[in-house]
């Protein structure tokens, strides 16, 4: 399981950085939800990943043992992450619609698609 989330972060990461350094805006938005896509999966998998177990509390541990518990902060700081990308996305994306409107093209340069 370690090996194909980190498969699916580097993938996504690549993918991100590449769209990143392309011309047009719309690509390089897309560049940018990529990475934020990877950095929330880096942060949720430092939560621990373990499939079949208990979310929360192990059994036969006692529950004042604090290395029994699931770290929430992971959950919480993605799904924060989640919620304020989504709202930068469509910030963007109506910026960069105005911004075609306006210039007429959607280089990241402003230059013209025959230049």
């Amino acid at each position: 399981m370690e090996i194909v989330l980190s498969v699916a972060i580097g993938v996504l990461a690549g993918s991100g950085v590449w769209l990143l350094l392309r011309p047009r805006t719309f690509q390089v938005l897309m560049g940018l939800v990529l990475l934020s896509y990877a950095v929330n999966l880096f942060i949720f998998s430092m939560g621990s990943l373990s499939i079949g177990a208990e979310p929360i509390i192990s059994p036969g541990r006692p529950s004042h043992d604090l290395g029994s518990y699931a770290d929430p902060v992971p959950q919480a700081l993605v799904l924060t992450a989640i919620v304020i990308g989504f709202a930068t996305t469509a910030l963007f994306l109506t910026l960069l619609l105005a911004l075609r409107g306006l210039v007429g093209n959607d280089h990241v340069d402003g230059r013209k698609d025959d230049e």
